[in-house]
């Protein structure tokens, strides 16, 4: 069985020390003042850069977290391992991430659960340089076929959702990781610049930077999440321990009535929601850019589609990432109790 610390190295001996930090963050959990179930302080979120962050950003920029009673701060990490850290050590009380990271974070003792997706429908894209004038998966696997003295270069993260979503797409059409070379990242963004600079054919990636490189940079799309696992299949989640639900169930729901008020602003306003996020920094791509991926986005969708997830969690389980879960991580006792679909 593959150890989680040699999947995200960022995360080393540091996760294992946080696995017990994460039981002790629990037990201060509970020793904390509770006034009806609100969290007494800030809220602290850790996050990435993908599209699906989105409705948290425009949310606190539109000041919906502070009507729901929320002092709400983000924190902002270059790779999942990091953030999966922070959650299981109680730094953060929210981590928005790829689905397989809590997964991988129960398989190694850290009572997580995935309470919602973050907000956003066929995030991840797998883009191939134009130059192969290859658009679609059955055409990757001729060319594949056709030169068998090449190995292109393929950029992911290993046992993440970008992971995943290769695995699959590659099975289907009769190929393996074998058949390439594959280059594993642990920054998000320094992958989008190899693809840039032309040292990757194969990106593994997110909106808005896949929709950066197909309209910046001619790159083409060969698949997306939506296709491998289903519409709601969600590229992150957001993610909490489990104790703190117990214990601050207000806040949470709190949380995800602001995230829904930000989704539905991204969906039915993203001239809006572009305006707000102006000059914050959140994405290192321009407004068009993001403009253009916020328009893809035609549904408010929160609860994920856990058949889709559990294609990948079992393909995570074939790979020797993670044992067999033996229960279900996601409650979406809190999505029902807002009335969010």
């Amino acid at each position: 069985m593959m150890n989680l610390k040699n999947i995200f190295v960022p995360m080393g001996a540091l996760f294992l020390v946080l696995l017990l930090a994460g039981c002790s963050a629990s037990k201060d959990v509970a020793n904390k003042d509770v006034k009806d179930g609100f969290y007494p302080g800030t809220v602290k979120v850790g996050h990435l850069v993908a599209l699906d962050m989105a409705p948290m950003f425009v949310a606190k920029e539109a000041g919906y977290f502070q009507d729901e009673g929320i002092d709400l701060e983000t924190v902002f990490f270059s790779n999942p391992g990091d953030n999966n850290t922070a959650l299981a050590g109680g730094s953060i009380q929210f981590s928005i991430n790829p689905f397989t990271l809590p997964y991988l974070g129960v398989n190694s003792g850290v009572p997580m659960e995935i309470i919602s997706s973050a907000g956003g429908l066929g995030v991840i894209q797998v883009v191939i340089q134009s130059d192969y004038e290859v658009t679609r998966m059955e055409e990757l696997a001729q060319w594949v076929k056709n030169n068998p003295e090449q190995k292109l270069k393929v950029g992911a993260l290993r046992g993440d959702t970008l992971d995943m979503i290769l695995y699959k797409s590659f099975k289907e059409v009769g190929l393996t990781y074998d058949d390439f070379e594959m280059i594993w990242f642990n920054d998000l963004l320094a992958m989008v610049q190899s693809f840039k600079s032309k040292d990757l054919a194969i990106l593994s990636h997110i909106k808005p930077y896949t929709t950066d490189l197909e309209v910046n940079y001619n790159a083409k799309a060969l698949t997306d999440n939506a296709e491998v696992w289903g519409k709601a299949t969600p590229n992150t989640t957001v993610a909490i321990l489990h104790d703190f639900g117990i214990q601050y169930p207000e806040t949470v729901k709190a949380y995800l009535r602001a995230v829904h008020k930000g989704f539905e602003m991204v969906v039915n306003n993203p001239d809006q929601a572009i305006a707000l996020l102006k000059d914050k920094n959140y994405y290192a791509v321009s407004d068009d850019v993001l403009l253009e991926a916020f328009k893809s986005q035609k549904d408010v969708v929160l609860k994920p589609d856990v058949d889709g997830m559990m294609m990948a969690i079992n393909d995570m389980v074939d790979q020797g990432y993670i044992e067999k879960p033996s229960s279900d991580i996601v409650n979406m006792s809190f999505l029902d109790a807002i009335g969010s679909k």
